[in-house]
């Protein structure tokens, strides 16, 4: 069973639906003690990175995500969700994240590209990357809305990368743990493949 956080931040109805869709059993809820039920745990996201750290602390979740993730039960996060994996971001300045990894969040640089990065562009998985997506073709495309992205302190946990104006972490994995900054559920056939992934592993 698929544990899926509410913390009233995440487009939880697309993401349920696209798990369903290989068979999973989904869990929708904002009880931690619910959640712990799970066999695995998603943590959605669209929005602020202040308010989805406002949001899952007032309902106790980051020590959730926390304790969860340290049990070792396999843990997703998906673009907002990724992103409060790191210690900070520029969105929100002075405002923790849950600190999982060493890193922070910076706003794309002024370009002459349109910011945000919204819609369809191809990643590059790296050797760190290869299980998480097993059966997706190298430089297959995903679905990404975002304006800021993530940078490891650490560059080994990088899974994917994705280019628009600057390199980027489009994905990230290290032993329990695997976030994209793309959306999956929004992602068709390669994005289902990397939940079957997730389930499988």
């Amino acid at each position: 069973m698929i544990g899926l956080i509410d913390y009233g931040m995440g487009n939880l109805l697309s993401v349920s639906k696209a798990f369903e869709s290989i068979g999973a059993d989904v869990l929708i809820s904002e009880d931690p003690s619910a959640l712990s039920q799970a066999d695995a745990v998603v943590l959605p996201g669209v929005g602020n990175f202040g308010d989805g750290m406002k949001h899952l602390s007032e309902r106790g979740l980051d020590k959730f995500v926390i304790d969860s993730i340290d049990s070792g039960k396999p843990f997703m996060g998906i673009c907002l969700g990724m992103q409060l994996l790191m210690e900070s971001s520029e969105e929100a300045p002075g405002i923790s994240g849950l600190a999982v990894f060493k890193g922070s969040v910076p706003r794309f640089p002024d370009m002459d590209l349109k910011i945000p990065h919204m819609g369809w562009n191809d990643v590059t998985v790296t050797e760190n990357g290869s299980a998480r997506f097993a059966n997706v073709p190298d430089n297959s495309y995903f679905y990404f809305v975002h304006s800021y992205y993530v940078a490891p302190e650490d560059s080994s946990i990088v899974a994917g990368t994705c280019s628009y104006g600057i390199d980027f972490a489009a994905s990230i994995s290290r032993d329990n743990i695997f976030a994209t900054q793309f959306h999956p559920e929004k992602s068709q056939d390669c994005g289902i493949q990397l939940l079957k992934n997730f389930c499988e592993n």
